[in-house]
């Protein structure tokens, strides 16, 4: 099966899309406190509506600085990262929220698209816990093609079913939209540094896996609870809601 080719127009808006669903909440929050100053003098109110400002500020900020290296330019082509730089931007993703992070792998530069793949996995392992839990980035090897492993650990943990075609880069029916970019972006990030994608469900736990793999093997989910990626995608340059 040919693997879907989506025109780079249609990337380029649909992560666009993307990126404005994640950050027009806390935008909409801090309108909303600014029109409460505005138009109540209350002291009381006046604080709640400062707090309101303050957190979905801070909100949008660490969005915004988690897009702009997980699907941005992130520096020149070819540019390394901090990968310390990256545990900071996930940390601040996910906040005070219900899903925590545990991040192990020891602080170095790495190519810019493998941690583009370790933050989108991220995003995918917290897709799993939708009642929250932990996500456990396991340590790196230094070696270029080093696995990249992930635990993830929540109440009653689920795997969506059209998640192992987004990652194969063969989306069911055909299409894309924009809740269904971030798996298929993870899919061509993952195909472009010649590596397979595989998620495993044993209990609570979810292992999400990234290794490299020959030229031309696909995927196959089967009966069994994994998803593989193909990392047969054509050379090119392309690119769940946080």
């Amino acid at each position: 099966m040919t693997v879907f080719a989506l025109d780079s127009l249609d990337l380029a808006a649909l992560l666009c899309s993307k990126v404005c669903h994640d950050v027009i909440s806390p935008v909409g929050a801090i309108v909303n406190g600014l029109e409460v100053l505005d138009e109540d003098n209350d002291a009381e109110t006046r604080a709640f509506a400062l707090d309101l400002i303050k957190k979905s500020a801070n909100t949008a900020s660490a969005k915004l600085q988690f897009c702009r290296l997980a699907f941005g330019a992130a520096g020149s082509a070819g540019a390394s990262i901090d990968s310390g730089d990256a545990e900071n931007v996930t940390r601040g993703l996910f906040g005070d929220d219900k899903v925590k992070l545990e991040w192990l792998p020891v602080r170095a530069l790495m190519p810019k698209n493998k941690v583009k793949l370790i933050l989108n996995l991220c995003i995918i392992g917290a897709g799993t816990i939708p009642r929250g839990g932990v996500i456990r980035v396991e340590p790196i090897a230094a070696a270029e093609d080093a696995e990249i492993r992930l635990t993830i650990k929540g109440t009653n943990p689920r795997v969506n079913h059209a998640l192992a075609a987004l990652l194969d880069g063969k989306p069911e029916g055909g299409t894309i939209d924009a809740h269904a970019i971030q798996p298929y972006f993870t899919g061509l990030v993952a195909r472009q540094i010649g590596y397979g994608v595989t998620l495993a469900i044993e209990g609570d736990t979810v292992t999400v896996k990234a290794t490299a793999r020959p030229v031309g093997q696909g995927s196959d989910m089967g009966n069994a609870p994994d998803v593989a990626a193909a990392v047969n995608d054509p050379a090119a340059s392309a690119i769940i809601d946080l």
